[in-house]
């Protein structure tokens, strides 16, 4: 962008809000009346932080198992019903009746931690007068609420299996009635060959489409059977590494600078005894143990482990932020003077992401197929522990041991510093805020305000609106304006969580929806997606002034930043106006500190996040019920003279002026 030029050049911008609009129940639209001041020059111009907007990756609403781990099986290994049998199974059913066959758990596994397996005993028979049913007897998976099977598609189906004697085992892919075969192959083999156990892979490719499908392992010989861990994988995946392909595409279309894992509570616990292990979640999949999640109340086979989350941040071009836990949990912590081994699991974490590949456990992560060290610089210890009793002595054990081996690692305190200075050390602050009603999230804007401009900056890693609508998202827009025009003081920020299963929510909000084949995007989603640019850019001085009552001041929030398009070099000023009130706003903006005739306006855009109702959501049924409409902006009359753009009552409206260099 050039500098201001001599004659003091004003470029003025009449940019009037006006669409035709569905009345709300609740009243006639009237319209209102502001100005936007925008001082577009240089000195005006602060930098926003390159990390400001990122991604918080929770495992809760089965975000990972049944969800963006694309493992299709449900209790994969038979742990999920705890180490004695015998255990329930569940989601896994039997197929037949107490007459052809008998279904248990025994600690005969092959893998050491896990060694629950799945014990069946075939009492019919190919032939005879207990001759089993033609499809034959066994079991099967539902998955997670029903396997997304599709024409065309390859699925990797791993299993183990050992026998009494030979076998003779249908793999088969069913819909949920167990009527519609759309892929099936065969296991045989001697009794020889699974007289210990044996690893089987079988290819199988999709003849039709069904998003409720089953696996079903069948049989109609007699005998004794045991399966252990069995995988159902589809090849297609993101970048090839396991995740599930269209939910992790809608994450990359956020641009995230940054993304915080894995939780969270679900790094606490209800009790330290169910808290995410690192080191249980890395190495083969089959030799993982799996833990219950009892803040969230159901179980993963950790197959999204920590190698997982840091690969997934490599693909989709972001920084990991890995929040470990530090001897504290909902219900129980670790004393001070007993912490120490807590904090050696950091930092062997530590090395596992950095170290060279032949460290001990930078060895592991090479031998999982990733030699060079993974870009973690910012680590999180704890979530949401400041004020227990042992929070601020375990935190100073960790933060020294931390910076002594990695100086350069920058590190997140649980203590809020936004309205007074921290008494401890840290790079960062953790903020959060929840609020159930979105005018409290919009009155929030003004939040950091205050903040000391010295000391370590924040860090908002969980906010939202707990509803889902729209009106919420206006009101995280609100908040993400005023977070914007703090970015001196605040770093980085995220909204939570960021998924849910429809069929699995722990809570009622969210980013993303899913069930086995479909996504959509709530209104806080789209809403993110209009600050996507704002990381790195250019945020200016904008000013807003009113000539009605202040209650319509407050019910307008704004921001002006400058950013480069990437892809086509082109230079924008975005200017992002969210209106949480009832009334249409006849907006001017005033550019000031550009050059003359910089702004092209027939290749401007503005796009608008609104509905005919503030409390409209999306859904599976109706995914895209508000989502941003972005059409060119309209240009009046010749060059130079009035533009008018359509903004809406209870909108976000974000307009980017093509900022072309004479």
């Amino acid at each position: 962008m050039g500098s201001c030029k001599s004659p003091h050049v004003v470029l003025l911008l009449y940019v009037m809000v006006c669409i035709v609009y569905q009345s709300f129940a609740f009243g006639v639209d009237t319209n209102q009346t502001a100005k936007l001041l925008v001082d577009a020059s240089e000195a005006s111009g602060r930098p926003i932080s390159e990390t400001m907007f990122g991604i918080f990756f929770e495992e809760i609403n089965h975000a990972g198992a049944g969800g963006l781990w694309a493992e299709l099986v449900s209790n994969r290994g038979f742990e999920a019903g705890g180490p004695n049998v015998p255990s329930n199974i569940d989601p896994w059913s039997i197929i037949g009746n107490e007459s052809s066959l008998i279904v248990s758990t025994d600690r005969s596994s092959c893998f050491d931690r896990n060694k629950v397996a799945l014990r069946m005993e075939v009492l019919c028979d190919s032939q005879g007068a207990n001759s089993c049913p033609d499809d034959g007897v066994g079991i099967y998976n539902p998955g997670f609420w029903g396997m997304n099977i599709e024409k065309g598609k390859t699925y990797s189906v791993v299993l183990y299996v050992r026998s009494s004697g030979s076998i003779n085992v249908s793999v088969s892919l069913m819909g949920s009635d167990g009527l519609q075969k759309l892929a099936a192959a065969s296991i045989i083999a001697s009794g020889s060959e699974v007289s210990n156990w044996k690893k089987f892979k079988v290819m199988l490719e999709a003849q039709g489409t069904n998003p409720n499908s089953r696996l079903q392992l069948t049989t109609t010989r007699k005998g004794f059977i045991w399966f252990d861990q069995v995988s159902v994988m589809p090849l297609d995946t993101y970048k090839g590494h396991g995740f599930r392909k269209d939910l992790a595409v809608i994450l990359e279309d956020l641009k995230p600078q940054f993304m915080r894992f894995p939780g969270g509570s679900f790094v606490e616990g209800e009790w330290l005894r169910n808290a995410f292990r690192w080191k249980e979640t890395i190495g083969p999949w089959e030799e993982r143990p799996g833990h219950f999640a009892d803040v969230w109340m159901y179980w993963t086979d950790d197959g999204l482990g920590y190698f997982e989350f840091l690969q997934l941040a490599e693909d989709l071009g972001t920084l990991p932020i890995w929040v470990f836990n530090n001897g504290i949990s909902h219900n129980d912590e670790v004393d001070t003077s007993s912490v120490l081994p807590f904090v050696q699991e950091a930092l062997d974490g530590l090395e596992f992401a950095r170290g060279n590949p032949n460290s001990t456990w930078g060895s592991l992560r090479a031998a999982m197929g990733h030699p060079e060290p993974f870009d973690l610089r910012y680590v999180g210890i704890g979530n949401e522990d400041c004020g227990r009793k042992n929070y601020l002595g375990n935190y100073l054990k960790f933060y020294s041991a931390i910076k002594r081996a990695y100086p350069d690692i920058k590190i997140i305190s649980n203590c809020d510093g936004s309205s007074q200075k921290l008494d401890h050390p840290a790079d960062l602050f953790d903020f959060h805020f929840y609020a159930d009603d979105a005018k409290n999230m919009f009155s929030m804007a003004h939040h950091f305000d205050q903040t000391s401009r010295s000391g370590p900056k924040a860090f908002v890693s969980e906010y939202a609106v707990t509803t889902g609508s729209l009106l919420a998202a206006l009101g995280e827009a609100g908040f993400l304006i005023g977070l914007e025009k703090n970015s001196d003081v605040v770093e980085m920020a995220c909204y939570a969580p960021l998924f849910a299963n429809d069929n699995g929510r722990n809570s009622k909000f969210s980013a993303i929806v899913f069930n086995s084949s479909h996504l959509y995007g709530t209104p806080s989603y789209w809403m993110q997606s209009l600050f996507n640019e704002s990381s790195g850019a250019t945020i200016f001085n904008a000013t807003l002034q009113t000539n009605s009552s202040t209650n319509q001041v407050e019910q307008l929030l704004a921001s002006a930043i400058s950013w480069k398009n990437s892809e086509n070099e082109n230079s924008y000023l975005r200017i992002k106006i969210v209106n949480f009130g009832t009334d249409i706003v006849n907006l001017k903006i005033v550019v000031d500190g550009l050059e003359p005739n910089s702004i092209n306006l027939s290749k401007s855009t503005k796009t608008v996040l609104t509905s005919n109702n503030p409390m409209d959501e999306n859904s599976l049924n109706e995914p895209k019920k508000v989502i941003p409409n972005r059409i060119p902006l309209e240009k009046a009359g010749e060059e130079g003279e009035d533009v008018e753009v359509a903004i809406s009552p209870y909108s976000l409206t974000s307009i980017d002026f093509l900022i072309e260099s004479s």
